[in-house]
Parts: structure tokens; sequence; C-alpha cells
């Protein structure tokens, strides 16, 4: 016989899994529509583009519009993604509705006339706004609004990247460093699930990437994960320098044009001046696809040639021009670029596997930079199979205990720090007050300064 204590379990568990099938599946079927038609609305925009090139030359005019729009109209819309991680942390006032039309249109705005940008900032934004506009409409308590803007986080994560998983998991792990909230489990899992499904059956198809090393047959290689390591180490770096460079950038930008109406006049000719010293325009837009076969794209970086060594830094100095100045998108997809690009080069000088590298860097430096190696090393998994595992794993792992205190999400608390910090910081500070402290002294440092002293002390 069964113990009543176990049913009652069950009888527990199945109301929850009813209760939030009701509460999620909605929402996150009209996130998942609303990510489709950005998809498509972004697919489009960049067409356009190619087709007309001379669009560029309006990026500031484009600029211009979009910082006038969100002074206009945005108000608390303009906080991004570190509102509606804010908003998880303390339900207040919640995340205003008018941010996902507004965020939509702005950068398939800037992706037309030439911006380098991404779209996960977007798609991020549409499920958190969407999903709490549905908790005010519900009149839902604090504790399950919090979780059902996790879960909108988690159906545009899933829905603009296919990898439905790792989108379920990003919202879980992007709030705190080292700490994981199960409680938003199943939430998270129904609503990822959800919106990368209907996305999917509007007819959006995501671009596949293929590593081929190892597909006969996955055996560990000593050396190679030497190497791996290695790489990890430099990806863990780059998303360091990424966020750090990205956030000064901004604050840069801020002091030397203090009217903001006059920030994307200056991003669009840097641009534009960029663009024609290099001779190219393969560093606009996502960098996913190119009208022009010769392009380098992030797919083409999974082959060993061309060989592209410095790609990675056009990327990132194109994108952090781009968000410094005021256009909008994210930053998630132009770090698969550079992730991917500084393995490229990398394979070159390991003599390793370029696919395999270009992939680790796709989702290490994200790793690194966003702070969340569970989410990117499924998403690794869901993207390239299960066969490179290992490798995917130590990647993201390596990145992300090498990124430091930083990220490109300042509202991220330190749950469990990384290294020992500053004891001003207590736990559960955010990104933003860890980089205003003072760097803690090495630990090793300390230990040779005092073997020092005593060997001194010993001589005298």
């Amino acid at each position: 016989m069964i113990p009543r204590r176990l049913l009652a379990s069950w009888a527990a568990q199945t109301r929850a899994l009813l209760k939030w099938l009701c509460l999620t599946a909605p929402v996150a079927a009209l996130i998942g529509s609303a990510c489709a038609l950005f998809l498509w609305s972004l697919d489009r925009a960049t067409q356009a583009r190619f087709e007309h090139p001379t669009l560029l030359y309006a990026l500031p005019l484009a600029g211009i519009a979009i910082v006038w729009v969100y002074g206009r109209f945005g108000g608390r819309a303009d906080g991004g993604n570190n509102l509606i991680v804010d908003q998880i942390h303390e339900p207040g006032a919640g995340v205003p509705l008018r941010m996902a039309p507004l965020i939509l249109a702005a950068t398939v705005v800037t992706h037309l006339f030439g911006g380098s940008a991404g779209r996960e900032g977007t798609a991020v934004q549409l499920g958190g706004s969407l999903a709490s506009g549905f908790t005010r409409l519900a009149k839902l308590s604090p504790a399950d609004t919090r979780l059902v803007l996790m879960a909108g986080v988690a159906a545009g994560f899933g829905a603009v990247f296919g990898t439905p998983v790792a989108g379920a998991i990003f919202a879980l792990e992007v709030l705190s460093l080292g700490q994981v909230r199960y409680e938003a489990l199943l939430p998270c899992l129904i609503a990822a699930l959800v919106g990368d499904w209907t996305c999917h059956a509007w007819g959006i198809e995501h671009t596949a990437y293929i590593i081929a090393a190892g597909e006969g047959g996955f055996h560990l290689q000593g050396w190679l994960l030497a190497k791996v390591t290695l790489a990890a180490v430099i990806f863990g770096l780059g998303g360091l320098a990424f966020s750090e460079v990205s956030h000064s950038a901004a604050a840069l930008v801020r002091r030397l044009c203090p009217q903001p109406l006059l920030r994307p006049v200056l991003g669009g000719l840097l641009l534009i001046a960029f663009v024609h010293i290099l001779g190219t325009r393969d560093y606009l837009g996502l960098g996913v696809w190119s009208a022009d076969p010769g392009a380098i794209t992030l797919p083409g970086l999974f082959q060993a040639a061309p060989y592209h060594p410095f790609s990675w830094l056009w990327k990132a100095l194109f994108t952090i021009t781009t968000l410094a100045t005021g256009f909008k998108g994210g930053e998630v997809t132009p770090l698969f670029f550079i992730g991917a690009a500084l393995g490229h080069a990398l394979a070159g000088v390991m003599d390793a596997p370029t696919d395999l590298l270009a992939g680790l860097g796709f989702v290490g430096l994200f790793a690194a930079a966003a702070n969340t190696p569970l989410a990117c090393t499924l998403m690794g998994i869901e993207l390239f199979g299960a066969a490179h595992t290992p490798y995917i794993a130590v990647a993201c792992f390596v990145a992300y205990a090498f990124s430091g205190h930083s990220g490109i999400y300042l509202s991220q608390r330190i749950g469990v720090p990384k290294a020992r910090l500053a004891p001003s910081l207590p736990l559960g500070g955010t990104l933003r007050q860890a980089r205003d402290l003072p760097p803690a002294p090495l630990t090793l440092h300390r230990h040779i300064r005092v073997l020092l002293k005593r060997r001194l002390r010993r001589r005298n």
C-alpha cells in the first residue's frame, strides 16, 4: 500500500505542474510569437541593408531617432536586461510593457542601418516585459511574479537561439554568480520549451553549426584537453576584457557627450570610418550570414581556411562602439562571433581542430561574459552535439573562473564569489558594486612577500 505521505506529495507536485503549465504556457507562446516576428524582421532588415549599402550613411540619423524615442517614451524601459534582473530579485513597479515594442523596433532599426549588435538582449526584454504585463493582469503574488518573470526570460532566450534547455538554465543561473534558483526550474523549462516550439511553428529556422572533429567516435585526448584548457583561460580573459571595455566605453561616451542625442552621431560616424579604414562591411550587423560569399561570417569561422587571425578584435570594436553610443540590441550574438573568431585564431597557433576551438570559443566567451557556465555548456551540447561535452564543459567552466567579478549584466548578484573579495562587499552585492572595489591582494603574491621578508630577517 502506498503511504499517505507519498500520495500527498504526488498530489502537490501534480497541482504545481498544472499551475505552472496554465500560468507559463500562454505567456511563453506569446513570447515565442514575438521572437518569431523579431527574427523575421531582423532577417528582412539585414537583407535590405545588403541590397541598399548606402543605408549605412544614415546610421547616425537612425541613432538619433532611437535615442529620441527612448528619451521621450522609454522611461524605465531604457534599463534593459539589468532592469529585468533587478525586478526578479526585488519585484517592485515591474517591467513596463512598452519595453517590448520599443526594443523590437530599435533593434531592427539598428541592424537595418548597419549597427553591430545582437538579438539575445532583445529577446530577453521581450520575454521579461510580456511576462511582467501578464503578472499584473493576473494579479499574481510577488513570489509567483518572480517565477513568471524568470520563465519569460527562459522563453525569450530559448526561442531566439533554438536552445530551450539552455534557455531554462540561463534564466535560473543569470541572476546570481554561483547560485541556481531551482524553485523556478519547472516554470522555466515549460516556458522555454513552449517558446521554442512556438517560434519554430511560425516557420523560423535557426543557423546550424557543425563540429566535424570527433564525429566518428569520441575519445578524450590529453594533449588536446591541455590546449582546450589554455584556450579557455584566454576565452575567460577575453570575456572579462569585453565586459570591462564595454562599460568603460559607455561611461567615456557619457562623459564626452553629455547630450544623449549626440552619442549615436559619434558612434555612427566611427562605424562608417571603421568600414572605410578596414575596407570591409563584414563586422556590421549580426555576422551570421552575408550576401557576399567571401565575407567573414559566424558559420564560416568553423572552417580552417581562409584564416582570419584578427576578426575577433574588429568585431569587438564594432560591437562596443555600437552599444556604447546608444544603439540597441544584445551582446550575445556578437560574443558568439568574437569567441568563434578567437577560437579560430587560436586553432592556427595551437595546431588544434579549427571547428572545435571555434565552437568552444562560441560558448566559452559567452560563459565568461555572462557568468553562466552551466547554461553555456548545455547550449554547446544542443548546438554541437554531446560527443564534445567534456571539452565544452572545460571551456565554459575554466573561462567562467578566469573572467573575474565582472560581466555584461551589472545587476547580477554575487552568491558564491569566484575568489576572495574585498571585505566591504558582502555576499549578495552586485557586479556593479564589485567593479567599484579595489582588487583584493592575490594569495600567492602575499605568500611570496612573506617568504621574502623571512629570508631578509634571517640574513640580517
